[in-house]
């Protein structure tokens, strides 16, 4: 049984992240704990040093308004977990919200997950990707990206470019999702010059082949810099997976290459783990 962290904007539930959990308990019961951040000052959340003793209280916005929606969003998951046999936790704490326990709630997790849409739909477009690449980095698990409407994945995207973080990122996804290795999957290499091979290609048909039954290596020749989430536009029932290092490569991730786009576009859902 896998714990899922599956994080809230307090004033918005989100059909999408949950209906995943759904999905994996029905392939093999999850528990789930539900944490319901208060509408807070999302730009200040995880500036805060987990270091400091005693934890900092995040300044919340609209107190009573706030504790009310998600109050009632609470007896929603409660409902839904219990209607649909999800064995389920809770994180209360809707007034001393504080990075250290976010933190710490994903270092005891498998997963994270998060919708693509609600939960940081308050930013301007040029501040949510400064965001969400802060969530990635300050978690310690993996953290799934859904958007609200998707296909529940029947197949896989690999993207893989020889980095350690590309490497670590297919093995935890492998690990924690075994009931998903069966799918049909591409192991895809993006590349706009034809003579080079896949980076240590027999070392990644080895470790690959051992977790994927239905694996294809598929070199993508890169035609613009916008090709590959054009390409991804025509793969609506797949999942990518995607790996992140450091906050240097986490910065290259969102400025420069696709996984961006595709998380704007709310395309797929995103799987991205780092050390």
């Amino acid at each position: 049984m896998k714990k899922i962290l599956l994080a809230f904007d307090g004033s918005n539930f989100s059909k999408g992240a949950f209906e995943f959990v759904l999905r994996l308990n029905d392939i093999q019961p999850v528990l789930v704990t539900g944490v319901f951040i208060p509408q807070i000052d999302y730009a200040n959340l995880w500036s805060y040093s987990a270091a400091t003793v005693g934890g900092v209280n995040v300044p919340l916005l609209e107190e009573d308004d706030d504790v009310d929606i998600a109050e009632k969003n609470i007896k929603h998951f409660e409902d839904s977990c219990q209607k649909n046999g999800i064995a389920y936790r809770i994180h209360k704490n809707l007034f001393d919200f504080t990075l250290p326990e976010l933190k710490k709630e994903s270092r005891f997790a498998d997963m994270m997950i998060i919708s693509g849409e609600l939960f940081y739909k308050r930013f301007s477009e040029s501040d949510q990707f400064d965001y969400l690449r802060d969530v990635l980095h300050n978690s310690e698990c993996p953290v799934l990206v859904v958007p609200e409407d998707y296909q529940f994945p029947d197949n896989n995207i690999l993207a893989y470019d020889g980095s350690e973080e590309s490497v670590y990122a297919i093995k935890q996804f492998a690990y924690l999702f075994p009931e998903l290795t069966k799918n049909a999957t591409l192991l895809v290499y993006a590349e706009n010059e034809d003579d080079k091979d896949f980076p240590s290609k027999d070392y990644i048909i080895e470790l690959a082949t051992q977790h994927f039954s239905d694996l294809t290596f598929y070199k993508l020749e890169l035609k613009s810099k916008n090709y590959f989430s054009s390409w991804m536009m025509g793969r609506k029932s797949s999942i990518l997976v995607s790996g992140a290092f450091s906050r240097s490569a986490l910065s290259q991730i969102f400025k420069k290459s696709f996984v961006a786009d595709i998380i704007k576009d709310h395309q797929v859902p995103v799987f991205i783990a780092h050390k």
